[in-house]
């Protein structure tokens, strides 16, 4: 029997993006549905009220992604994110009504394979501008067969980074990278791998202000690298790695002596983010030039593409990751569409590829002492 719901569309087509709503609250359930069932290329086919309820459905419904919220009933949406991603990995967009203090629930959910996360609509957000933005991320969400691909990669390319890299030279190379949805995940997975002599780097994550601290200081507790939130005028440093605050954006300036430090400034939105990726990389790409390594992961839009060429048009190595391995393949389709990205590289080659261009840049020559 054919799985029918409320569609205002002509028709359940196949090409549409199949999504399963789990949430215990039964009003905002039909709301989601009605909006989502009338944005374009996406149908509900069902609806769940608790993780419970999800699996049964995801079971015999077979749904392309999910939308989730946190807090239900017998199990939270947290610990079924863990088991959905253990077992069955597919394109999962937290919808919460998360605030400030909840912060490292929302963090430990993108960290744990959530391709992002959305509040519900309230007194700052109404219900279409948030249902827009789902319907748009799910648009761009990766297909189940690329995310299980990832998943079996993850764990031979630590092995095979941490062998390629075990004896390379530390030098006053600058590393920065840039990244934006499904960049949690990407960004731990990276930085994990990487040894403690890695060149400074410098991270542009869009994300809320509130998010930006806490996630630099889990990453603090998982890598060898020193992770922090950036302050104005830290020091880029061999082994550190600094994470621009959610609502600044970060530039590097050079010093006398050849190594940099970060400025912060509330200057208007670029690409309608602050921190830019861009912001950071044209800063990069004056200042470093050829001493530098870009990187762009993945995200929606455009942040970053312009930057990327004007570093690579410096001098500097550049990277793009590929589409197989990109949450949405945005950012990075931009930066090698425009001729930005010198390499295209997978995730679970990334780390690698990024040492392997940082080592063999002129900081290295003598250049800078």
């Amino acid at each position: 029997m054919p799985i029918l719901s409320n569609n205002p569309k002509s028709s359940n087509r196949a090409s549409d993006i199949k999504v399963l709503v789990v949430d215990d609250n039964a009003v905002f359930r039909k709301l989601l549905e009605k909006e989502l069932n009338a944005a374009e290329g996406i149908t509900v086919v069902g609806t769940a009220t608790d993780p419970y309820d999800a699996r049964e459905k995801i079971i015999q419904l077979k749904p392309d992604a999910l939308t989730l919220d946190i807090v239900m009933p017998r199990m939270s949406g947290l610990d079924f994110l863990r088991k959905l991603m253990a077992s069955h990995p597919m394109p999962v967009i937290i919808v919460s009504a998360w605030g400030k203090q909840d912060s490292p629930i929302m963090l430990e959910a993108l960290s744990e394979g959530a391709i992002a996360v959305l509040q519900k609509p309230g007194f700052q957000k109404r219900s279409r501008d948030m249902s827009a933005e789902l319907a748009d991320l799910l648009r761009r969400a990766p297909n189940r067969t690329a995310m299980l691909n990832s998943e079996n990669k993850r764990a031979k390319s630590a092995l095979n980074t941490q062998s390629r890299t075990r004896s390379a030279p530390a030098g006053k190379n600058l590393i920065a990278i840039g990244a934006s949805t499904g960049g949690v995940r990407t960004l731990e997975h990276i930085f994990k791998q990487l040894p403690s002599h890695t060149p400074g780097i410098v991270v542009v994550q869009h994300m809320p202000a509130q998010f930006t601290g806490p996630f630099a200081e889990r990453l603090d507790t998982l890598c060898r690298m020193k992770v922090k939130e950036a302050e104005h005028l830290d020091s880029v440093k061999t082994g550190c790695i600094l994470i621009a605050p959610g609502g600044r954006h970060m530039t590097i300036a050079r010093n006398r002596d050849g190594s940099y430090h970060v400025l912060l400034n509330d200057d208007p939105k670029v690409c309608q983010q602050r921190p830019s990726v861009d912001v950071l990389f044209h800063s990069v790409a004056k200042h470093a030039e050829s001493r530098a390594v870009g990187v762009i992961l993945t995200g929606m839009g455009n942040d970053g593409a312009a930057g990327l060429l004007a570093m690579r048009n410096a001098g500097a190595q550049t990277i793009a990751e590929d589409e197989q391995s990109c949450v949405v393949y945005g950012m990075p389709m931009e930066a090698v569409k425009c001729g930005a990205a010198e390499h295209i590289v997978s995730l679970d080659a990334m780390a690698g590829q990024l040492l392997e261009c940082a080592y063999r840049n002129p900081a290295h020559s003598g250049v800078m002492g």
